[in-house]
């Protein structure tokens, strides 16, 4: 099963740079997608853990709760990424903000690294070893950054070398932190113990605690460039600006998760050595930072895809802050959460970006009326990502609000709203301008007619997170649970 997840996509990959049908391809890509899914949903009914290759690589409920997601996020983006395509237009096309001409990579280019985007991301979730979680962590760099490129212009261009270089540096300082934890090992242990994360858990108290808190640091920082935490969150905004709609959603809604995970599992091991309450400080503050840091850039934008983009640095923030005051579980639900209504949102300012050919929150007025399917949705999901209820991010939300305060927290608590009322503050002045505004000289003088593939997806998408806010089904709530044991030892 474990092999499967990861060679599907891998090999598929690599024929679709072979293939010279566009039908061929994308039927390759969907079908991919869909053979990928259909392999996680039946994980869902086995005994978990499985594992693989000597332990290195196991399916236990956190692995599979991120491989889920992101799973069920890359079959929207495939089904999305139909009606994109055809779209695909080989001459040169103007850019939309300085008259140039450029033109996209070639779409064998593009579905190959999607396919090893999601090998990549499979890898991630499945890998239980801290040098072969690094290595699947650097090989989705490698395979989303041609993606940024997709529009090869002077922007996507120097979006996909920030993101290159900033997150290899992280990733640096992660591999540092591996090198680290090989000497708390060596230094505490009294007997040899690889780095399996299940073996270090069972270990933890035999390793050396000085050693140990440098690594964690080091990958915190490393994985936290990754993750987009604040101050190590830079590349993100011009990543997710430039990429193609799909893939935004795609970064924003899984790959983020991907790096959190190898955070989690780090914290996991230091919460079995007795110094959980360190590692809870250092992603509190991190937290805290990343989520006013976001706040107050989102006040300044005037570019909605990365209002967008500092809204995930918020949500990323919102995650550390959960797992600082211990509420692990309530951090599960929030991933699923955010990475439904963030996908959803990207899809719909793709829809946008379409049709308005502008970026800019004050060329896009009046939704409503050119785009009345894609307003619908643009409200809806603007709804959901500030947590308004019925919605499920106002439900975790509130979890980990409530989390703070039962742990004595309360500077932390106070912080926590302020970011959040900030962040509704900003996304909401966009957003309203953008669905109600009444401007003289619109960029379109008629309605424009939506194919439903680009507003089902985002519906089903915007649609799971109303569920979750309205019905949190027992067992759901319970793999939950299980999830954050598998990641800490403990969670409610």
């Amino acid at each position: 099963m474990i092999w499967a997840l990861i060679a599907l996509p891998t090999l598929c990959g690599l024929s679709a740079f072979f293939i010279r049908s566009d039908v061929w391809r994308r039927t390759l890509l969907v079908g991919t997608a869909s053979v990928h899914f259909a392999l996680v949903v039946c994980a869902w009914f086995l005994a978990l853990p499985l594992t693989s290759a000597a332990g290195w690589l196991a399916l236990d409920a956190a692995s599979l709760l991120v491989l889920s997601i992101s799973s069920g996020l890359f079959l929207a983006a495939s089904l999305y990424a139909i009606g994109y395509l055809k779209d695909f237009q080989r001459a040169p096309i103007r850019d939309y903000l300085e008259g140039f001409e450029f033109s996209n990579r070639p779409e064998r280019i593009f579905i190959g690294c999607l396919l090893l985007f999601l090998a990549a991301m499979t890898g991630v979730a499945v890998s239980i070893h801290l040098g072969l979680l690094w290595v699947a962590v650097e090989a989705t760099t490698l395979a989303s950054a041609p993606l940024i490129y997709y529009h090869r212009h002077h922007r996507s261009l120097e979006a996909a070398w920030k993101y290159l270089l900033i997150c290899s540096v992280g990733i640096a300082l992660a591999l540092l932190g591996n090198f680290f934890m090989s000497v708390a090992v060596s230094a505490g242990a009294d007997r040899e113990i690889n780095l399996l994360t299940s073996e270090l858990i069972k270990h933890a108290r035999q390793l050396s605690p000085a050693w140990l808190k440098a690594s964690f640091l080091l990958m915190l920082v490393g994985y936290g460039t990754k993750m987009g935490l604040a101050p190590m969150h830079t590349w993100l905004p011009d990543a997710h600006s430039e990429s193609p709609s799909l893939v935004s959603a795609l970064l924003s809604g899984a790959l983020l998760n991907c790096a959190f995970l190898a955070i989690a599992r780090m914290h996991g091991i230091l919460d079995a050595a007795g110094m959980g309450d360190f590692s809870r400080q250092m992603l509190l503050l991190f937290g805290l930072i990343s989520m006013v840091w976001a706040a107050m850039l989102m006040i300044s934008q005037t570019d909605y895809k990365r209002l967008l983009a500092y809204s995930s640095v918020e949500h990323m923030g919102v995650m550390a802050v959960g797992m600082g005051v211990g509420a692990t579980s309530s951090v599960m639900l929030h991933a699923v959460n955010h990475s439904l209504a963030k996908a959803s949102l990207f899809l719909v300012a793709g829809n946008i970006l379409a049709a308005f050919r502008s970026k800019s929150i004050q060329d896009v007025e009046g939704i409503f009326r050119f785009l009345p399917l894609s307003g619908i949705l643009w409200i809806a999901g603007f709804l959901a990502i500030t947590g308004i209820p019925p919605f499920g991010l106002f439900i975790s939300e509130l979890l980990i609000l409530k989390a703070a305060l039962a742990a004595g927290r309360w500077l932390a608590a106070v912080g926590y709203l302020v970011a959040l009322g900030i962040a509704f503050a900003a996304i909401a002045w966009g957003f309203m301008q953008m669905a109600f505004g009444q401007k003289a000289q619109s960029r379109l003088q008629a309605p424009v007619e939506e194919s439903f593939r680009s507003v089902a997806v985002p519906l089903v998408l915007i649609g799971g997170v109303l569920v979750l806010g309205v019905w949190i089904p027992d067992p759901l709530w319970r793999f939950f649970i299980a999830a954050a044991e598998a990641l800490t030892g403990g969670g409610f």
